[in-house]
């Protein structure tokens, strides 16, 4: 090859992922074709499903006495649809600026910033995790430890990268404690600007990166292993108007435990492609 041109794609792909021990699994091919029958998912179903977990989780209300708690629990449902409409009209700016000041749950009390997402706004892939870690809560970015350094070499094996058609998103918006996994409440309380930014960005295809991003966006409906492969949807509210189809996979930081799996992720990036050049497909055709 002429050293004044420049090395093949393919190359460069694979040498990357051959530094960073993920070769020969992780080459992109052919997938056979993806059926359509979604198994539809509507975020109202998500939003009571969890409400009933956060419930289940709160504190008891001060007092102890039990005639307060309807009266209660109706306030408490009317401030959070309000808060949640409130969201749902942000724009971007200040999206951020309200999830930097949000105090609607105890995650805020340990952070050291709240971390919304990074990438493209206008994005056709929408990846989704659970929520930052301790490098991500330092610097407020998602995806920037281990983990992260993985979903780059995932994202490059599919001829993507961050920032480009790419959005990063996570289902809470801070760290919590020890990096456990985010409790019922906490995803209640973060699902309004979860929503928000599916509905500014306008995905073509939302990839969800392990069980608690999927418990986030889909509601308590199975196990990990019971989603993946399957043809999932989401929509905003019973009369969603678009209807993204949705991919479940494994979360990175999962895989640099599990290695095994990660032939099974390399699946599932296979055909989240498939599934986007059929969603791309369909955009093109005439009504």
């Amino acid at each position: 090859m002429n050293a004044s041109q420049p090395p093949d794609s393919r190359w460069q792909r694979a040498q990357l992922l051959r530094e960073m021990g993920f070769s020969p699994q992780w080459r992109l091919r052919q997938q056979p074709a993806v059926g359509r029958q979604p198994s539809v998912v509507l975020a109202d179903a998500t939003r009571a499903g969890l409400h009933q977990q956060a419930v289940e989780q709160a504190r008891p209300l001060p007092g102890g006495a039990s005639a307060d708690v309807p009266s209660a629990a109706r306030t408490e449902r009317t401030e959070r649809t309000e808060r949640a409409e409130q969201i749902a009209r942000l724009g971007w700016d200040e999206l951020a600026e309200s999830v930097a000041a949000c105090r609607a749950c105890g995650l805020c009390e340990q952070r050291r910033q709240a971390v919304l997402g990074v990438g493209d706004h206008g994005a056709d892939w929408l990846f989704i995790g659970e929520g930052p870690g301790a490098e991500e809560d330092a610097r407020g970015e998602p995806f920037v430890g281990p983990a992260g350094k993985l979903l780059d070499a995932m994202l490059a094996a599919i001829d993507l990268r961050r920032g480009a058609d790419v959005y990063i998103a996570n289902a809470v918006k801070c760290r919590p404690p020890s990096n456990r996994t985010p409790e019922a409440v906490e995803m209640v309380a973060c699902a309004p600007y979860l929503r928000r930014q599916i509905e500014l960005i306008q995905p073509r295809l939302i990839v969800l990166l392990g069980r608690a991003a999927a418990h986030a966006l889909l509601g308590d409906v199975g196990s990990l292993a019971s989603l993946r492969g399957r043809p999932l949807e989401y929509r905003e509210g019973a009369g969603g108007r678009v209807a993204i189809p949705v991919v479940v996979t494994y979360h990175p930081a999962y895989l640099l435990r599990t290695l095994p799996d990660k032939a099974k992720a390399w699946e599932d990036l296979c055909r989240a492609r498939t599934v986007m050049r059929m969603a791309k497909g369909a955009a093109t055709r005439p009504a």
